[in-house]
């Protein structure tokens, strides 16, 4: 006497849906970050001999591309893995392999360079504590910001753009402050300075002002924590 049995299947696992379009917007804001442009504006306005305004837009429209690549992506193959996933579903699972690592590294080396990053910065505002205090501390602090909930994740976030956006307001209101008091002031020269213009050196100045829009591309990794995954991400 023989028996059978029925095959079990085992339904694949999918992470909990938490996040609405604005907890996608303000983590895309938080990952680029509205103070980016700040640390590489020196050295854009030295590579474009002024014109660093100029290359931040034309990266703008470079990058504007790219996001809509992934929002497209994201449509077709709304789960997480972002550019692995893409990469090994549409060429070919040796190279996504690649891409994932490659995003893994990304994101293992970036908390490692914020860490140093701030600590050196607060050191700079307290030199009263030593160096390896304050590393110790910002490890300690975004280790348990990112064990905490996707929920708690996006709470933080929202304090996050506030506080940017603050910055970015001070800033604002102390330059207008400032060109008030600008003699014979012309609009148009952070554009197009006639003087200095070279399509070579905005060409070298826009390779480093991309940098400024990276980050947008970590919205896509939450796919698969969002509502409406096909059609958030791409508005996000």
């Amino acid at each position: 006497m023989t028996s059978s049995s029925s095959p079990q299947t085992n339904p694949t696992a999918h992470l909990r849906r938490s996040l609405g379009l604005w907890a996608l917007i303000f983590y895309g804001i938080v990952l680029i970050q509205p103070t980016a442009p700040m640390p590489l504006f020196g050295v854009v306005m030295q590579e474009a001999r002024g014109h660093a305004v100029t290359t931040i837009l034309i990266g703008m429209v470079a990058m504007l591309f790219t996001a809509v690549s992934y929002g497209r992506m994201a449509r077709a193959y709304p789960s997480a893995g972002s550019a692995y996933t893409y990469v090994g579903r549409e060429i070919h699972s040796g190279l996504g392999f690649v891409t994932g690592w490659s995003i893994a590294m990304d994101y293992m080396l970036n908390p490692l360079i914020c860490t140093i990053w701030c600590s050196k910065a607060a050191l700079n505002i307290v030199p009263q504590l030593p160096y390896p205090v304050w590393v110790f501390f910002f490890a300690a602090l975004f280790t348990a910001m990112n064990v905490r909930s996707i929920r708690a994740t996006a709470r933080t976030n929202q304090l996050l753009v506030i506080a940017l956006c603050a910055v970015v307001a001070v800033f604002l209101l102390a330059a207008i402050r400032y060109l008030l008091h600008v003699p014979n002031l012309s609009l148009m020269r952070p554009f197009y300075d006639p003087a200095t213009f070279s399509w070579r050196a905005v060409s070298a100045g826009t390779s480093i002002a991309v940098l400024t829009y990276i980050g947008f591309d970590g919205i896509s990794t939450l796919s698969e924590e969002a509502y409406n995954p096909r059609r958030n991400i791409m508005v996000a």
